[in-house]
């Protein structure tokens, strides 16, 4: 029987995959495809990343593509029927520790699901740090990186967070001052633009309301992100955040980020399900962590994001 080691088990699971409890039909290994075709992005103009000589690649993986190697952002909108357009939208930041992009898991199936309920989508692909080009050389990579991230010395402060992903801050600033700018045209309310975020993206998505300056996200998705303390800004957004208890990175660490938005007076939902593993975004798993999506539709609901106000 091949037996995986935790830190080879760490690895799927922080590349925004399900491998702590794999769906049987799903493929596991890493396979190199051709980039696929996005005929709809658009550059967020940003800059590329300097010394960053690897072009940007993809893989398929669990039956879902990644991306990596990415040094040029660009935002795709997934716009919903006109007859159903609610007015508000969500900029949808995937995840794999800011050396992969879940785009298909976390990125395009879940604008997917947000149009096809009226809310106007935009994927951003942010930019990444460098990995070998070589498959092999890439997995051991990721396996040592998040081996290490499994087992901290001390987490990292969010200040030494949001200094770390300061292009990835700079291109979700990008995306959401395109979506205001062209807010006519997709019919998208510039005062509704919330985010939501999968693991690196969920703490992208926190650095943007922590330290977006001009981007002010009407409100925010933290789906297995970190849950450490903050300090929560005075015109901090709606907080809804979602983690598997099972999850073997940020589970297990106390509840500091509810509790600082709680301690701040500010609007904040959580759900800790029982088990999902790490990374299982849009996958249909046979656990309640399934029913992230849903929950979060409905708080968008209960909150009045899909309504203009009064």
């Amino acid at each position: 029987m091949r037996m995986r080691t935790f830190a080879t088990r760490t690895l799927a699971a922080c590349m925004a995959l399900t491998a702590i409890s794999p769906v049987a039909a799903q493929e596991d290994r890493m396979v190199p495809i051709a980039t696929p075709a996005q005929p709809a992005a658009i550059p967020l103009n940003t800059g590329k990343l300097p010394d960053a000589p690897n072009p940007e690649s993809w893989h398929s993986q669990y039956n879902s593509v990644f991306a990596r190697n990415v040094t040029e952002a660009t935002l795709t909108p997934v716009l919903p029927d006109p007859a159903k357009a609610t007015g508000a939208a969500v900029i949808v930041a995937p995840g794999g520790g800011f050396r992969t992009l879940s785009m298909q898991n976390e990125g395009w199936d879940v604008a997917k699901a947000l149009a096809d309920r009226g809310i106007a989508a935009f994927v951003l692909k942010y930019r990444l740090n460098q990995t070998p080009r070589d498959m092999d050389a890439f997995g051991k990579s990721m396996t040592a990186m998040f081996a290490s991230v499994a087992r901290p010395a001390a987490p990292p402060s969010a200040e030494a967070r949001i200094a770390a992903i300061a292009p990835q801050i700079a291109d979700a600033r990008a995306a959401f001052a395109l979506v205001r700018r062209r807010a006519k045209e997709w019919k998208v309310d510039p005062n509704r633009i919330g985010m939501v975020g999968f693991s690196a993206g969920a703490m992208l998505t926190m650095a943007t309301a922590l330290a977006g300056q001009d981007a002010k996200p009407a409100f925010i998705g933290d789906i297995y992100g970190p849950l450490d303390a903050v300090k929560v800004p005075a015109d901090a957004p709606p907080l809804f955040a979602a983690i598997a208890a099972d999850d073997p990175l940020f589970s297990g660490r106390g509840f500091g980020l509810i509790d600082s938005w709680m301690a701040a007076k500010k609007p904040v939902e959580f759900h800790l399900y029982g088990k999902g593993g790490h990374g299982f975004g849009m996958y249909q798993k046979p656990t309640t962590s399934t029913g992230w999506f849903d929950a979060f539709y409905k708080w968008i609901v209960m909150n009045g994001f899909d309504k203009p106000a009064a």
